[in-house]
């Protein structure tokens, strides 16, 4: 299976790039670039990160833990105070809600490092230095029969160079 490695001058030449050969349904490719630029992230469209669901059940969960250890601890413990009743929920909202907060960051390190993938590991093949000092990159894995059009289109957006590699 044939990777072509383009590098690109400009930001917006990748991402005209990109949408076509999205459009043409080519969705087996990585970008590279030295800063995040917003057009090349519009222009992959990615789907919404599955860490976001981490940070709500993190959240959920210390708040019902917030909430549950206080009520257990003040029936199992009762300070009758002033008539007020053993459960008083409005001063348990300080704890639940530091909970909220302590289990939804621990929650969304623990999803970075599972879903985000954010753990050390080896860099792709196809990298290069220059692609983090002033040029992109646009690396696409394809078909033997898709070489030749993928090729133009990428020279077509102001490709500078574009290589085959075997994988």
């Amino acid at each position: 299976m044939p990777t072509l490695v383009s590098i690109f001058d400009l930001p917006s030449d990748v991402a005209n790039s990109v949408r076509k050969l999205k459009a043409r349904g080519f969705d087996d490719l990585t970008t590279y670039s030295p800063a995040p630029f917003p057009e090349i992230e519009d222009a992959e469209d990615p789907k919404p990160s599955g860490v976001r669901l981490w940070t709500l059940i993190g959240g959920l969960l210390g708040v019902t833990t917030g909430f549950a250890f206080q009520i257990w601890a003040s029936l199992e413990w009762p300070i009758k105070i002033g008539g007020k009743a053993y459960t008083a929920i409005p001063p348990f909202w300080i704890i639940g809600f530091e909970l909220t907060i302590l289990f939804g960051g621990f929650a969304t390190l623990f999803g970075l490092l599972a879903v985000g993938k954010l753990r050390p590991r080896k860099l792709d093949p196809h990298y290069s230095r220059r692609f983090s000092a002033e040029e992109f990159g646009v690396v696409v894995n394809c078909e033997g029969r898709d070489v030749a059009e993928i090729e133009a289109l990428l020279r077509e957006h102001s490709a500078k160079e574009v290589n085959v590699v075997d994988s």
